[in-house]
């Protein structure tokens, strides 16, 4: 994996075909892809009127990469995080940028209008060639570090402690193969708590001395 800042894009590099699964916009669900992005965007972008998922798809066409899986932000993309983390001898390596602007209490919703935007992107890639359904329960994984990391961080709302973000999205990427699990009991699920968790709490550190810092929030 290698990791290239080139704004308003960010790209993770899988070197070679992988099994992806997201919620990304353009390329949601189970596809084979060698390529995770970010995009940045700021309000400008986006006006109330636009299909963003045509523009999004004109924007990768224009790059060349229109098969990358996708995911948008409005954090500085300056601001990605990589950790990694080896279990025996499967490897996981994260990436994450993360905004806490518009967070939320899992289970309640806050007004939002007029509020900036942010967001909490994570992509995952794991060494071990892996089933469709292990790929499901390292989404898991994945939700579970970044929802640990921010709650120990303790960024209280009026819902009370923040959980997320309306606009998480995780992506996570693996060769294809047969191993049908990836929970916590095995080296992968191992692995890929310990990069995601990593990732995400260095930016939610560095989001919240930025926001503390510079009083935007």
């Amino acid at each position: 994996m290698s990791v290239t800042l080139s704004r308003p894009w960010l790209s993770m590099d899988l070197k070679g075909p992988h099994r992806v699964l997201s919620w990304s916009l353009t390329r949601p669900g189970f596809v084979t892809a060698d390529t995770i992005l970010w995009r940045e965007v700021r309000n400008a972008d986006l006006p109330r009127d636009l299909d963003v998922e045509s523009w999004l798809r004109a924007e990768l066409a224009a790059r060349g990469t229109p098969d990358a899986v996708t995911l948008l932000t409005s954090r500085d993309l300056d601001a990605f995080e990589v950790a990694g983390a080896q279990v025996e001898d499967v490897t996981a390596q994260a990436v994450a940028t993360v905004g806490l602007s518009n967070a939320e209490r899992v289970g309640t919703r806050l007004e939002r209008s007029g509020k900036g935007w942010g967001t909490i992107n994570v992509a995952l890639q794991v060494s071990c060639p892996l089933a469709d359904a292990a790929l499901i329960e390292l989404v898991s994984i994945v939700a579970q570090a970044r929802t640990a990391a921010i709650i120990e961080a303790g960024h209280d709302l009026p819902t009370g402690r923040a959980t997320g973000t309306g606009t998480d999205c995780i992506a996570v990427a693996a060769p294809p193969g047969d191993q049908p699990f990836a929970g916590m009991h095995t080296p992968v699920g191992e692995a890929a708590g310990r990069a995601a968790y990593q990732a995400v709490k260095q930016g939610v550190t560095v989001w919240i001395q930025t926001v503390r810092r510079e009083g935007v929030f």
